[in-house]
């Protein structure tokens, strides 16, 4: 049996690996978006310079986990099960978050007005994390009020921010 510091650099390593991968991907897909030459858009306004640039530095913390995790002596060969690393209750809240986000703006963005879509993440993201996804639950009605009364605030905000000040047109 692992003691619990192996299994967290164990883990590490995994993980380190999971973001080299994805950052390589994201810098990738960054380098290949339209450059607008024919616009004549300036090569340091590229719509994929932000991304390209996080992807990079994604994929580079990676490998300064993976590096890390390896020289603390993690080993790049599989012992036992993978699952059992990741099945946490903090995993568990990054899975729902995942499903949140993911369902937010692949689904909700697309299908309600995007204040709406906002207020409504926010809001179903409050109430899961506070109620259920918590080791102390919130009394029910204190957690819908505030609840409602954030993602009201947030989305305000955001809308009003980026609308207003960023001049972007939001779905």
């Amino acid at each position: 049996m692992e003691d619990n510091s192996n299994r967290l650099i164990r883990a590490d390593l995994i993980t380190g690996i999971v973001f080299i991968l994805l950052g390589l991907i994201v810098f990738y897909l960054s380098w290949n978006m339209s450059r607008l030459e024919i616009r004549g858009i300036h090569p340091s306004t590229i719509p994929g310079l932000v991304p390209m640039i996080l992807g990079a530095l994604l994929a580079f913390s990676g490998f300064l986990l993976t590096l890390r995790s390896w020289r603390l002596g993690a080993s790049f060969r599989l012992k036992g099960s993978l699952l059992p690393l990741h099945i946490t209750e903090e995993s568990k809240r990054l899975a729902v978050m995942l499903v949140l986000t993911l369902g937010y703006a692949l689904v909700l963005v697309d299908w309600l007005p995007f204040w709406l879509a906002t207020a409504l993440y926010l809001f179903v993201s409050i109430v899961l994390f506070e109620l259920y996804l918590t080791s102390e639950p919130r009394p029910l009605m204190r957690c819908l009020i505030l609840a409602g009364i954030q993602s009201v605030l947030v989305t305000l905000v955001v809308t009003f921010s980026f609308q207003e000040l960023f001049l972007v047109r939001l779905p």
